[in-house]
């Protein structure tokens, strides 16, 4: 089963896991149980798929949880569950990041469309992900004059002005256009302009 579809359950009650695990497995879901935020902490480096965590755990509660993970880089979506009375604590952790809070008790339902929801929204960013190491791939291919050309692109001049700008004419802008459009595999000029924007790049040279 792909790794975007892997839902993490950190808890430090093992009833609460176990009933977790065997909910989510039941509608065909991968499953992978945490005792506490610590422990997926130490236990997982790059986490893919998202986290359904409790909010009340001792020593890394589940606000701070939510902080380390933000530390660390991309975060998966954290679906976080809280008590009746918590919910200045779940507004906190949406604040820090959280996807979705549920007030136990919940019905089985209502959970298992929240993480169906957040592994779409994980699967997504995934692709997106994807794609941009592919067009930064693609970008690495690219001679130093090419480079300048997309720039101008980018920047959004035309062939006469890049051309100008380069010391070239227009009709040399127009082959390494299409040489640019060619190894980043772009079928227009507003498909090549909106690649290399996904991929970070720089609109005023390297």
């Amino acid at each position: 089963m792909p790794s975007d579809t892997l839902v993490h359950v950190v808890d430090d009650d093992l009833a609460v896991r176990r009933a977790l695990a065997f909910l989510l497995a039941t509608d065909g879901l991968a499953v992978r149980v945490h005792e506490s935020a610590s422990a997926f902490l130490a236990a997982v480096a790059e986490p893919t798929g998202c986290i359904v965590t409790d909010v009340r755990m001792p020593e890394v509660d589940g606000i701070e949880f939510l902080r380390r993970l933000r530390q660390r880089g991309p975060m998966p979506p954290v679906i976080v569950m809280t008590g009746h009375a918590d919910v200045p604590l779940a507004v906190a952790a949406m604040k820090e990041g959280a996807r979705d809070f549920i007030e136990k008790p919940f019905d089985d339902e209502v959970l298992l469309a929240s993480v169906r929801s957040a592994l779409a929204q994980a699967e997504r960013s995934a692709d997106r992900a994807a794609e941009t190491k592919a067009v930064q791939t693609r970008l690495a291919t690219l001679s130093e004059r090419e480079r300048d050309v997309l720039d101008g692109l980018v920047a959004g001049k035309a062939n006469k002005v890049i051309g100008l700008d380069l010391g070239i004419s227009p009709r040399t802008v127009e082959i390494y256009r299409a040489n640019v459009m060619s190894k980043l595999q772009a079928g227009s000029l507003s498909e090549l302009v909106r690649m290399a924007l996904t991929a970070g790049y720089p609109t005023g040279g390297p």
